[in-house]
This record gives C-alpha cells, sequence and structure tokens, in this order.
C-alpha cells in the first residue's frame, strides 16, 4: 500500500522534531517511506557507514546534513569534509564539528584521523564514554582525486605511494565499529581508491537520480533498478536487500545551528 506524502517533509513539521529526538543513540531518522514506515540508519547494527550516491542536484548535500546533526545532536563529534567551502557553512562554528574545505585540510584532518583511529583502538578501557565520531565527506569521488594529486606533490623518496590520507580513510571504514568512527560517504566508492571491498563497508545505501549501472553497482541486492521519482527529497533506500522509497527530511542550516545551540531562529 501506498501513502500519500508530502511533497516536503520538513524538519519544522508537526512531531517530527520528536520522533527525531525519541530515536535511540546511534539511530538517525532518514525520513518517511511511502509506506509509512520510518526509515532510519542504526550505526551499531550490521556495517557501521552509510553510502549517498546521487546525481547533481539529487540531495545528497541535505541528506549527509540531517544524518550528521541528528548524529551530533546525541553527543557524537564529527568531521565535514566541505570541498566546495559551501556546502556544509552550518558546520564550521559548532564546537564538536571539525569543518574542513581546502585540499590541504582535507588532507592534514585526515592524517589527523588515522591517529585518532590508533588512539581509539589501543584505549584499555571501553569506547562507551568516547564520543562518536562521524565522518561526513561531500563530494568524496572528486575529494579522493584531489586528495591523490595533492600527495604526489608533495610525496618524497621512501614515502608510500598512496596518500595518506586516504589510507587513512580506508582504515577508517575496515575499523569503524570497533573504534565508533562512522564515515558518511557522498559518492560512488571506487575501488582503485579504497580496496575491491570498499562496496561491503555501507550496510545504508541511499539513492537518487541514479543509473541503472549505479543501481546495479551499489544495490544489486535490491533487484532491478527501481523507477525514479521526480518529488524532491525523495531516495531510496536500500537496506537488508530491500529498497525502501523515502521522503527524506529537510534541515536547512538555520535550523540545524538552532536545534544544535538551542537558539532560536531569531537569534541565529
Amino acid at each position: 500500500m501506498t501513502t500519500t506524502l508530502p511533497k516536503m517533509l520538513s524538519f519544522a513539521a508537526p512531531d517530527l522534531r520528536e520522533q527525531i529526538e525519541a530515536l535511540p543513540a546511534s539511530s538517525a531518522l532518514i525520513g518517511i517511506s511511502t509506506d509509512g514506515r520510518a526509515i532510519a540508519v542504526h550505526l551499531d547494527a550490521e556495517s557501521p557507514h552509510v553510502l549517498v550516491c546521487t546525481g547533481t542536484g539529487g540531495g545528497s548535500t541535505t541528506i549527509l546534513r540531517s544524518l550528521t546533526a541528528q548524529f551530533l545532536h546525541q553527543g557524537a563529534h564529527a568531521l565535514v569534509l566541505d570541498p566546495t567551502q559551501v556546502a556544509h557553512l552550518w558546520a564550521k562554528d559548532l564546537p564538536t564539528v571539525t569543518h574542513r574545505g581546502n585540499v590541504a585540510g582535507i588532507h592534514d584532518a585526515l592524517v589527523g584521523l588515522a591517529s585518532e583511529l590508533k588512539r581509539r583502538l589501543h584505549l584499555d578501557s571501553a569506547l562507551d564514554d568516547v564520543p562518536r565520531l562521524i565522518v561526513a565527506i561531500d563530494e568524496a569521488n572528486a575529494t579522493l582525486r584531489q586528495l591523490a594529486r595533492y600527495w604526489e606533490t608533495f610525496r618524497q623518496k621512501g614515502d608510500p605511494k598512496t596518500s595518506p590520507a586516504i589510507s587513512a580513510l580506508e582504515d577508517a571504514l575496515h575499523a569503524g565499529r570497533e573504534a565508533r568512527v562512522h564515515v558518511i560517504f557522498d559518492g560512488r566508492p571506487h575501488t582503485s581508491a579504497l580496496g575491491p571491498e570498499a562496496r561491503e563497508h555501507f550496510a545504508t545505501v541511499i539513492l537518487s537520480r541514479f543509473t541503472a549501472d549505479t543501481w546495479r553497482r551499489l544495490a544489486p541486492m535490491a533487484g532491478p533498478a527501481q523507477k525514479q521519482s521526480t518529488h524532491l527529497g525523495r531516495f531510496h533506500v536500500v537496506q537488508h536487500g530491500v529498497a525502501h522509497e523515502t521522503q527524506a527530511i529537510l534541515m536547512t542550516d538555520a535550523e540545524v545551528v538552532g536545534w544544535l545551540t538551542g537558539m532560536t531562529d531569531d537569534a541565529i
């Protein structure tokens, strides 16, 4: 049975904020499916990372902002990699967020992530009291290419051939669950950059404006490519081999900052 959904599912909609805030820690609401179910990400279930792959203007930035904001509200910290330098300005001044835009800053942040990953994996105590770390990468494919070129510029004799920033991201994908580090990857994870098993690290795949080839590569377990909707904010969310047509939550920059800082819209 198909449910009629609003053309836009706004964070300001009645009861939606309360529904989001009632979710258990490690979960974030993606949106509402056309059969009326709440479709959420559960980081502690199966693979601990999220893949978002859309065509140009398909809404990937909206998904990254919404999911990252929800985990921040639960007490997580975040590293937001924003190669356009303008897509995630909401993240720049939040105390538990590191926002990086240019390639040098992204490189250094990911090298720092490698150190943090190692620190977490060698802690004597449990990680229950260590904040979850969300690594949100917008336009990831272009970013990985830029990182590879950047490393070629500075690599010295005896340095590894692969960019240490890219290696750090790959390590985070492999050890994410154990270290409470979770990647939200906007793009198509090419095996040449992240290894042949890159796709397997993502239990939740969120698709919009996809080609049949993209569906076949990223969501083969869900059967043939599904018909795409023309509704703004409509995605296909693939989990456990099942695709759910879903109207995603829209959170504006101002709403995210206001929610996370306790400021009213008038004060932002």
